[in-house]
């Protein structure tokens, strides 16, 4: 979890990072591209399809014997628990107008879905 949960962090960080004008750029476009996605069904069916290729991705780079059932399926357990707190970061984050920090409110989701120690040490940056 704890993997997982600092690679999700990691990479809101980088999709929401910058300086001054980028950054507000970087967070505008996404927070705009996750208010569409929400609204709209098509787009809402498209990303949990997302999801699930994303949880297959997080699996095989974890490393995960497919020989070994019991492995993986907590691997896809474990990855499909941490998107879903993910998910709802994300629609949190639209809800707030993005006024909160995206990896802030991650770190958040994770750390109330699965306790303190589910998320590394997070960087305010």
């Amino acid at each position: 979890m704890r993997r997982i949960g600092s690679a999700l962090i990691d990479a809101a960080t980088a999709s929401t990072g910058g300086n001054g004008d980028e950054q507000a750029a970087n967070e505008r476009f996404l927070l705009d591209c996750l208010r569409l996605m929400v609204s709209t069904p098509a787009l809402r069916a498209r990303h949990l399809d997302s999801q699930y290729a994303l949880q297959q991705a997080i699996v095989e780079a974890l490393g995960k014997d497919a020989t070994d059932p019991d492995a993986a399926f907590r691997a896809q357990a474990a990855t499909s628990a941490c998107l879903a707190a993910v998910h709802t970061a994300l629609t949190r984050w639209v809800e707030d107008d993005g006024r909160t920090r995206l990896p802030d409110l991650l770190a958040r989701a994770l750390t109330a879905s699965f306790g303190d120690d589910a998320v590394a040490t997070h960087r305010k940056d």
